[in-house]
């Protein structure tokens, strides 16, 4: 059902109708946006104000500006939205031309700030770049990558890692399901009895082997938590649990002596404990956005691992499809492994973060 509402200009007050669901796009954190779409025009809205209007030529793949600019911050803001939705509702677009009506100091303020490139003299929107800013994403974008400095840990050099986070970190809008997926850090009161319920459940605990009582896994999350190389999360779609995870640096795991780890390189555990969340258009949601996450906490994250089981051929082909490589099978202690790896350039050069065709099916687990 569309939705009328009123939204401001900075010449007066304008109308614009847009669909409060699938029509619009959310985007941001800090400041919520809605980019909403008629035609060729797209607006950004924030607030309930009209934040900034473009004009979008879709077979030339170029987006004009409307109105003034004003605010640089605004600008970049804005049209980081802009694209977001854009890329997001036209997957096969590889680049955005940006006409800012001869506004060069515009232009500048965008290449610095790695939004756009200047191609003969044209500012371009390249999704690879976009979707590294992490303004739009996560919570705390403003931290600054944590300074290096080496420790030991059981007899391994490793960085200093940072301290553990609080509360939501990371949030997208997912198109295809007009939903946002967002992923939190494990508050032991509040999400003790959800993890035990799922590291109960006979499917999990046949690749976990985590059953157990109340007490056991409140133990269990709290070695977590006070470990720094681990981060155990909830992932939510809208405000529903649907998973727990558990990502970890891979330099002092387990994984470390099975391959020649990185400093910064990170891996990663799941349970889907919903059944309503399995599935396609749903993996294709959490999946790379779990991935996207952990690109954009640290940007020296070049490469993330996993170690599925070998035997685990389903859980192997939605890998291979979200593009992790097949390096290598090994024995664990407690199981024969397979270790997969994503490189940092072919996430964001390949745009994983959107969904591969539909021509294999998808499910879940460790």
């Amino acid at each position: 059902m569309a939705k009328h509402v009123q939204v401001k200009s900075g010449e007066g007050r304008m109308s614009a109708s847009f669909d409060a669901g699938s029509g619009a796009f959310r985007a941001g954190t800090d400041v919520a946006m809605s980019v909403v779409r008629d035609d060729e025009s797209v607006r950004v809205i924030a607030g309930g104000e009209l934040l900034l209007s473009f004009r979008f030529d879709g077979d030339r793949g170029t987006v004009a500006m409307s109105g003034d600019v004003g605010d640089p911050r605004r600008l970049v803001s804005g049209l980081s939205a802009a694209a977001e939705a854009l890329f997001g509702w036209h997957p096969s677009l590889d680049r955005l031309v940006l006409d800012l009506r001869g506004r060069p100091a515009a232009a500048s303020t965008l290449a610095r700030d790695g939004l756009a490139v200047i191609v003969d003299g044209a500012p371009v929107l390249l999704p690879e770049m976009l979707m590294q800013r992490r303004e739009a994403w996560l919570s705390d974008a403003a931290r600054p990558a944590f300074p290096l400095s080496y420790v030991m840990t059981g007899g391994k050099r490793h960085p200093r890692r940072p301290p553990t986070p609080a509360g939501r970190v990371y949030s997208r809008f997912i198109p295809w399901l007009s939903d946002v997926v967002s992923f939190r850090v494990v508050d032991i009161e509040r999400d003790l009895a959800l993890v035990h319920r799922w590291l109960n459940d006979p499917r999990v605990d046949a690749f976990w082997n985590e059953a157990g009582d109340l007490d056991k896994h409140r133990q269990y999350l709290s070695k977590l938590l006070s470990d720094p190389h681990m981060l155990p999360l909830i992932g939510c779609f809208g405000e529903r649990p649907f998973g727990y995870f558990e990502l970890y640096w891979a330099k002092e795991n387990r994984i470390a002596p099975f391959y020649d780890a990185d400093d910064h390189d990170r891996g990663w555990h799941v349970i889907v404990g919903e059944d309503e969340f399995r599935g396609r258009d749903f993996i294709t949601a959490w999946l790379p956005s779990l991935m996207h996450y952990m690109f954009l906490d640290d940007h020296r994250t070049m490469r993330i691992v996993g170690e599925p089981a070998a035997a685990h051929l389903q859980q192997l082909r939605n890998l291979d499809r979200a593009g992790f490589a097949r390096i290598k099978n090994f024995d664990f202690p407690h199981k024969r492994a397979t270790l997969v790896m994503l490189l940092r350039e072919r996430f964001f050069a390949d745009r994983l973060w959107q969904p591969a065709a539909k021509d294999t099916p998808l499910e879940t687990q460790r």
